[in-house]
């Protein structure tokens, strides 16, 4: 999230606004993230709903209101109902620890280590309603090392991470970005 705050601040990305922080998490940094940079910061109680369809239908009329075009995930790591992925079909974002397909949901770093692959990396994606599934944008790769834990791949991957995601948004707010099928292409 960070990187994408600072490339709109720096004027990297223009014509974008993060309009707000959305967290189920009262204590989510990302919530001091946005506070210190006078965005928004929304606290969305999960115990304070019947279902998961009931809290994704808040964060759905949250968007609403605010009239969001892009929908970024950073450090979301609950299940999305179908209701909400298909509102912002190809219009929400996500990252991920690994070269999708290989090593989808949480503890990609420890997947990709355990099965002694030699690289590893990001991929950036459009959210569909099957798990880390959608239209690939963007992987950035990085070599597994033969003495990678969990933690210092996940190190080494965050660097790309925060590139590979600022270059992602950048290009939806460019319209640079066409889908055809399964496929993304990046327009000139």
């Amino acid at each position: 999230m960070q990187s994408v705050i600072d490339a709109i601040e720096s004027g990297d990305i223009s014509n974008a606004e993060i309009v707000c922080v959305i967290s189920d998490k009262a204590d989510a940094f990302a919530l001091e993230r946005a506070k210190k940079h006078n965005i928004e910061g929304i606290f969305v109680d999960p115990k304070d709903f019947s279902s998961r369809q009931a809290f994704d239908d808040k964060i759905l009329e949250i968007l609403k209101n605010k009239e969001t075009d892009l929908v970024l995930l950073a450090g979301y790591l609950r299940i999305i109902s179908d209701s909400l992925t298909l509102a912002y079909k190809n219009k929400m974002i996500n990252i991920h620890p690994s070269l999708l397909p290989a090593f989808k949901g949480l503890h990609a770093q420890t997947q990709a280590i355990e099965y002694g692959v030699k690289y590893s990396g990001c991929t950036v994606h459009f959210v569909e309603p099957a798990l880390d599934s959608g239209p690939i944008i963007f992987q950035r790769v990085v070599p597994v090392m033969d003495d990678d834990t969990a933690e210092t791949l996940a190190d080494r991957i965050l660097v790309e991470e925060n590139k590979a995601y600022r270059d992602a948004v950048k290009l939806f707010v460019e319209n640079k970005i066409e889908i055809c099928g399964r496929h993304v292409r990046i327009k000139k």
